[in-house]
């Protein structure tokens, strides 16, 4: 729920998402807020998975955020920015005497978590606060996005993609990469293994032995670059893959369910509705782009 004074300016916008899975924009926007304007308690449960991330331009604002119970208070100047994990409470407000203006972009994705972590972004490290180098540039590429919403899909996930370099390459709690090159040789093969077979039974140990690992080392490894365990993007993967179908394609839910993995239809629909916060069906008649 909202509370406080109207807002005075806003811009907000949604994303038509045309077979992404990297990386995903949802809806994205600027505001200029009114003094000690307020939004909250609030959680992110519409959609799993999903991040929002705001980038202070001007004026001043405070924000509570909650980690393992305990609720934080930040204050907030320009350049800095705040990140929403997926089921954490918060509540944010603009200064009374110099009440902010932001823009912000929710995304999701199967390697969003991955570089969110490389910028040591997470729930219990929410605010961006930027290194020596500034960080003008993230503001830049978010404005584009909030300024352009009838850019092709494409450009916006190319601005959305730059966003995120220069949030990694800027921001003061950056994480020096690990493991190499050695590392991220054997991620690519497992995700390229992943994404070839995903449609079938595939277990963590198969995709290990591929990778010619021993199944726990290579859940580590995977874990730490990838942002989750093997299993969990083997189900985003599917999900994501099988919403997709259903948005496009005239197909039987059933059809998509077997051609994604998961050849016991109530298993998917339980999956997908976790995921997606609606059975299929019902996310199927929301989103449907009328094309296949």
């Amino acid at each position: 729920m909202k509370a406080g004074a109207r807002m005075s300016e806003y811009s907000f916008s949604m994303f038509p998402n045309d077979g992404f899975l990297d990386f995903r924009l949802f809806q994205y926007g600027w505001e200029q807020c009114e003094p000690l304007y307020s939004f909250g308690p609030f959680v992110r449960n519409h959609y799993l998975f999903h991040y929002l991330f705001h980038y202070v331009l001007s004026g001043k604002g405070v924000l509570m955020s909650s980690n393992g119970g305990v609720t934080s208070r930040h204050h907030l100047v320009p350049g800095q920015g705040f990140l929403i994990c997926p089921g954490q409470v918060n509540t944010y407000c603009a200064d009374e005497l110099q009440p902010w203006k932001y823009v912000w972009l929710e995304f999701d994705g199967l390697r969003a978590a991955e570089y969110l972590d490389r910028a040591g972004l997470g729930q219990a490290q929410p605010i961006y606060r930027p290194g020596s180098g500034g960080s003008e540039e993230v503001g830049r590429q978010m404005l584009y996005i909030a300024g352009h919403a009838d850019a092709s899909p494409l450009c916006l996930v190319g601005h959305l993609c730059l966003f995120l370099d220069e949030l990694v390459r800027s921001s003061s709690t950056r994480r020096d990469g690990r493991g190499g090159p050695l590392r991220d040789f054997y991620i690519q093969e497992a995700v390229n293994y992943i994404q070839q077979n995903y449609h079938r039974d595939i277990t963590v140990e198969e995709i290990a032995d591929v990778c010619k690992l021993n199944r726990s080392y290579f859940s580590k490894l995977f874990r730490e670059a990838v942002g989750c365990a093997p299993q969990e993007f083997i189900i985003r993967l599917r999900l994501t893959k099988a919403a997709e179908q259903m948005r496009m394609t005239n197909e039987t839910i059933g059809d998509i369910a077997r051609q994604c993995g998961y050849p016991n239809q109530l298993h998917f629909s339980q999956a997908f509705k976790k995921r997606y916060g609606l059975p299929p069906r019902e996310w199927r008649k929301q989103n449907k782009t009328g094309r296949g």
